[in-house]
């Protein structure tokens, strides 16, 4: 509908949007994947000591939550993303079809990874993934409560995501060994 819009979340955006929403559903984004692939010098790091965040890697495909927004709202919920997602500018505002679980297809906006940001750290292996998030810490709280959250939130939804799982393991691990 012309009155209304829609937001994909892959992340934190699915447990905790922070606006008000007319409809919450499970949705799936194709040709991009949820992966650690931003460092983070804000919310789970610093310039001295990044830690990662989630982004929208190119490949694969995301399930999320879809949240639809009335056209009097948006304004205000928009402002809200953009001073959320933005500040160090790591993502790029796209419009995106993702497929809603009843099987309507809806056009979201989605913040996609940068990847000519400074801050795209790109494919990184679970190992030195898990190296960065153990540790860091931001304005936002501890990298791992972040991965934490993450890993327990998907499960809620009934997302099983392995490689989160994986690297959730890895972390603990290292946390573990660190004392």
């Amino acid at each position: 509908m012309a009155d209304e819009h829609w937001v994909f979340g892959y992340g934190s955006l699915m447990w905790r949007p922070g606006f008000e929403f007319l409809e919450r559903r499970p949705a799936t984004l194709h040709g991009r994947r949820r992966a650690f692939c931003i460092y983070s010098v804000h919310h789970r790091g610093t310039y001295e000591r990044p830690g990662l965040v989630l982004g929208l890697a190119p490949g694969g495909a995301t399930r999320g939550m879809a949240y639809r927004i009335a056209e009097p709202a948006w304004p205000e919920v928009y402002a809200y993303l953009v001073e959320r997602e933005q500040p160090t500018e790591t993502y790029v505002e796209a419009r995106r079809h993702v497929r809603l679980a009843d099987g309507r297809r809806v056009d979201a906006l989605v913040f996609l990874s940068d990847v000519r940001h400074p801050q795209w750290a790109g494919a990184l292996g679970l190992e030195r993934q898990a190296e960065l998030i153990a540790g860091a810490t931001g304005l936002s709280g501890r990298n791992v409560d972040y991965l934490r959250d993450l890993v327990a939130h998907l499960r809620e939804e009934g997302v099983r995501d392995h490689a989160m799982e994986t690297l959730l393991g890895l972390v603990e691990r290292r946390e573990l060994a660190a004392g």
